[in-house]
Order: C-alpha cells, then sequence, then structure tokens
C-alpha cells in the first residue's frame, strides 16, 4: 500500500514540475518576440487612426478568428494558442503595443506559422480596423 501511494506522488510530483517548466520554458511575453515586420512596414499608414470608433466595426471579426488563440483580452490565452509553438502573442504588451501600425498590419496581412495569413480572408480594411482593436485591448 505504502509503495502505491508513494507511485502515485511520484507521479503527481513529475507532473507539477513538467507543467511548471513548460510554463516557464514559454513565457508569453516573449513569444514571437523575434517576428519582426520589414521597415517599409512602419511607413504604412493607418487610414483609420482618427476614427475612435474603428475597432468596434471588427469587434466581431476579433472574436471570431483570434479569440481562439489571443484569447477574450488579448492577452495571448485562448484555448487553442496553449497548443501552438510559439505561443500567441499577448496584444497588450509592450512589444506589441510599441510596433507601428504598419508593423501590426503587415503581421496580420502576412502572417508567421502558427499565425494565419489575413490578406485573402480579410478585407484591407477590416486589417485595418483589426490594427485599431488591437490598440483598444490594451486600453482596457
Amino acid at each position: 500500500m505504502f509503495t502505491s501511494f508513494f507511485n502515485r506522488a511520484v507521479i503527481l510530483i513529475a507532473v507539477a514540475v513538467g507543467i511548471t517548466l513548460s510554463f516557464a520554458a514559454s513565457p508569453r511575453e516573449d513569444s514571437g518576440s523575434n517576428w519582426v515586420a520589414p521597415a517599409e512596414a512602419d511607413k504604412l499608414e493607418n487610414p483609420f487612426h482618427k476614427d475612435p470608433d474603428a475597432w468596434k466595426k471588427v469587434e466581431d471579426t476579433y472574436k471570431n478568428l483570434c479569440v481562439i488563440c489571443h484569447g477574450d483580452k488579448g492577452h495571448g490565452d485562448g484555448i487553442a494558442g496553449m497548443a501552438l509553438t510559439p505561443k500567441p502573442a499577448n496584444l497588450t504588451s509592450e512589444r506589441v503595443q510599441k510596433q507601428s501600425d504598419g508593423a501590426i498590419f503587415w503581421k496580420l496581412t502576412n502572417g508567421n506559422p502558427p499565425m494565419a495569413s489575413y490578406k485573402e480572408s480579410l478585407t484591407e480594411e477590416q486589417r485595418w480596423q483589426l490594427v485599431n482593436y488591437i490598440r483598444h485591448l490594451a486600453s482596457e
């Protein structure tokens, strides 16, 4: 009986250590930190940068396409994102928010697996509005 209890305890400890190490090895803040848009992307102008309500127009789009990986609040904690490598970016992080609108638009357009490319499935207008949605997430 003691051996059975001991074996279960060892297995539980091993599982707990494994889970802890998996989270330590892939912090959300650093996910995808080496993915950089080309310099010319910074020159792209967001046609909706002065429209404070542009993000509202793609709220449903974010919920349908992005929540599954990036989570409701954009923290990179969506249910499907847990299984991805690299982990989805925390869209509210300083690392993401300090990028230019053009760089974010470029990333939405081109993708970088496992991040999908939305060039064919979303209009240019929708992708720019999603940039505004990502900006909005940081203000919540």
